[in-house]
């Protein structure tokens, strides 16, 4: 779907009477220039980071105030910051990126915005109106610009995130937030873009439970992930696939991407937004683009079972993966503790790299944004 309203041109400083304008502070010492580039060179992936940071508090009874864009500086938190005890924290993932014409664009802010606001609502979690969270992250972009890397796929990941600062021990929702944004230059995800990745099974542990917080990007989720994740690294694989709660046979997703599956017949599924899956905005992306090249695209289970035969029949042709760090990354081998099995010939395939193409040329402004997604900065 559409962002709605994406391209809708924002005020630079105050968005609405009962929200706060964005006060700049001008950093004292920004990274000097030799030194900024040095870093660019070879940013790998959440390493590096721009100069700026914005903040913004709440609290009950004010809402929201205080609202900074100034130098990136640690934080000084009490040990009693709820946060930390009690896990009341969310976040985002998303890419500015150069455009074709030298400016810069984000990609469908308002839907992390909305989604923003979806996982905070789950955790009993104060919402931030969309257009200062799009604001505050067009802001830091604006004034981080010169941080773009030149290397291939070069981006602007960025990161908003909001966590109960209240400092209190008890079982209850927090009477105090603080959101803010940080940036970090980033190249390619994975090491080889060029290559198929590969899967292990996870039998043991799930990511989400019905009822849970799977459809919620909260913190627990991914720290919850990184020991199934560590496992599958320490056996020779990239990354992890969960299996679904109850039965632990249907395929649900990697530890921060969604997967897709493409037949011989030109069809393609992906698991269903059930609760337990969290609704990818590139997943998103993904199903429209493929709808506008005329394949069928169908949102249903797909069991363990089915994923190892059609690949043996060769009735599965593709595997692919997706999300915003990685963008469209093929599967070339799957393992579980009694089976190994490989995608097609093990290399990437024409569905996913013709979509990885289609979606990176809209991102980087080459082809023509039919739905809106880009939001220029």
């Amino acid at each position: 779907m559409a962002s709605g309203g994406a391209n809708t041109s924002l005020p630079e400083r105050r968005v609405a009477d009962d929200q706060p304008s964005i006060e700049v502070i001008n950093h004292p010492s920004p990274t000097p220039y030799k030194a900024r580039l040095a870093q660019l060179l070879d940013p790998g992936f959440g390493s590096v980071f721009t100069d700026h940071m914005v903040s913004i508090s709440w609290s009950e009874g004010l809402g929201w105030h205080d609202a900074i864009l100034g130098p990136r500086t640690s934080l000084s938190l009490d040990p009693a910051t709820a946060a930390l005890h009690y896990g009341q924290s969310i976040f985002e993932g998303m890419k500015a990126f150069r455009q074709k014409d030298g400016g810069a664009a984000l990609f469908r802010p308002f839907d992390n915005a909305r989604r923003f606001n979806s996982s905070a609502d789950r955790l009993a979690m104060p919402g931030l109106p969309e257009t200062l969270f799009v604001e505050a992250v067009r802001k830091l972009v604006e004034r981080d610009r010169d941080w773009f890397p030149d290397a291939p796929a070069g981006a602007l990941y960025i990161r908003p995130f909001m966590f109960a600062s209240e400092p209190f021990l008890g079982v209850r929702p927090a009477r105090a937030y603080t959101f803010l944004v940080i940036a970090s230059p980033v190249g390619s995800y994975f090491s080889s873009r060029s290559s198929a990745i590969s899967l292990w099974v996870s039998e043991n542990h799930t990511r989400a439970a019905p009822g849970g917080t799977g459809a919620a990007k909260c913190c627990g989720n991914y720290a919850a992930s990184l020991l199934p994740q560590r496992n599958a690294i320490e056996r020779g694989y990239d990354q992890v696939v969960f299996l679904d709660a109850v039965e632990n046979r249907w395929i649900e997703e990697l530890g921060g991407m969604n997967l897709f599956f493409a037949f011989k017949d030109g069809s393609v599924i992906t698991p269903p937004l059930s609760g337990t899956i969290l609704p990818g905005i590139t997943r998103d992306t993904v199903i429209t683009l493929l709808r506008d090249q005329g394949l069928h695209v169908q949102e249903q289970r797909y069991s363990m079972e089915q994923w190892a035969d059609d690949a043996a029949t060769g009735l599965l042709t593709e595997t692919f993966a997706c999300g915003t760090a990685a963008s469209i990354t093929a599967v070339g081998k799957v393992a579980s503790s009694n089976r190994t099995f490989t995608i097609g010939d093990g290399k990437p395939g024409p569905v996913s790299s013709i979509l990885r193409q289609l979606v990176t040329s809209v991102q980087f402004g080459v082809s023509p944004d039919r739905h809106g997604w880009l939001v220029p900065v």
